[in-house]
């Protein structure tokens, strides 16, 4: 096991090499990812998930190999850790993949921050990304709450919102994606809402700006996570290649297997939150 010493002079060494790709000019592909900044940070996505958030992954069988696939989670947090986490869990399960995440257009215009998360597979969420990125057999992340996943309440916690109008149903039917679900038991701690800070939302083009028992009363230290105790689980694929990709245009076919797989999500959720017990021990 790693010291705390050992520990911290790798999270050191991780943040630097980041740091130095943050401002260098370094290859990435057409989408922005950057393999050699991804192994960079990977030190320190290893100390969130192993210490951190101590994240137990089951299921990661259930994730194709090679081809597209879409996969659907529930979301929370501010950040796009759940995607981040998802992905080192899917390494962690010897799945030797980048998978992309397709993420909010605002926080593409936070500095450091948008070169950090496009650097490690964030995509802009639009369905034209989304249809292009499956169409090259990438595994994709989407999170179809969007904004309103991300600005639940602490009292509405762990339970999932609409999934919009089911277009993540409509790309999986046209390119033939299986659709794995997938559910997250923990991010919904690391940034608990108490209130909202409009005006600073609206100053950052943000959706919302969260008030927590740590942000704003300490500051930018505010902004670390706190530590909860994860679990992501993968279940089996969803394939929609009986319905044929005409179903795409049949708009209660599109939003029933929208609810159907926000329902299979939603109790996957609360299968996990019983296995967890705890959410900080």
């Amino acid at each position: 096991m790693i010291g705390p010493l050992g520990l911290l002079r790798d999270l050191g060494r991780a943040l630097d090499a980041a740091g130095r790709r943050l401002r260098g000019d370094y290859e990435e592909d057409e989408w922005g990812y950057d393999p050699s900044f991804a192994a960079a940070a990977e030190p320190l996505l290893s100390f969130l998930y192993d210490r951190w958030w101590r994240v137990t992954a089951t299921g990661t069988e259930h994730v194709p190999r090679d081809g597209r696939a879409l996969l659907v989670a529930n979301h929370a947090g501010v950040l796009p850790w759940d995607a981040a986490m998802m992905a080192t869990a899917l390494r962690r399960g010897g799945i030797a993949r980048d998978p992309r995440f397709l993420v909010l257009d605002w926080a593409f215009g936070l500095p450091w921050a948008s070169v950090a998360i496009r650097r490690n597979g964030g995509v802009p969420a639009s369905p034209y990304n989304a249809l292009r990125l499956l169409e090259q057999d990438h595994l994709v992340m989407v999170f179809p709450e969007g904004a309103k996943g991300v600005g639940k309440p602490w009292s509405e916690r762990y339970r999932l919102q609409r999934f919009g109008r089911g277009g993540f149903v409509e790309l999986a039917l046209r390119t033939g994606a299986p659709i794995i679900p997938v559910a997250i038991v923990g991010s919904e701690e690391i940034y608990p809402k108490l209130g909202e800070l409009p005006g600073v939302a609206r100053l950052l083009g943000a959706p919302y700006m969260p008030i927590t028992p740590t942000f704003p009363l300490l500051g930018p230290f505010g902004a670390i996570p706190l530590p909860s105790r994860w679990r992501i689980a993968f279940g089996p694929p969803i394939a929609l290649g009986g319905l044929g990709s005409a179903a795409a245009e049949d708009r209660a076919t599109v939003l029933e297997v929208a609810e159907d797989v926000r329902a299979r999500i939603q109790s996957m959720v609360y299968d996990n939150l019983i296995e967890r017990q705890s959410a900080f021990r």
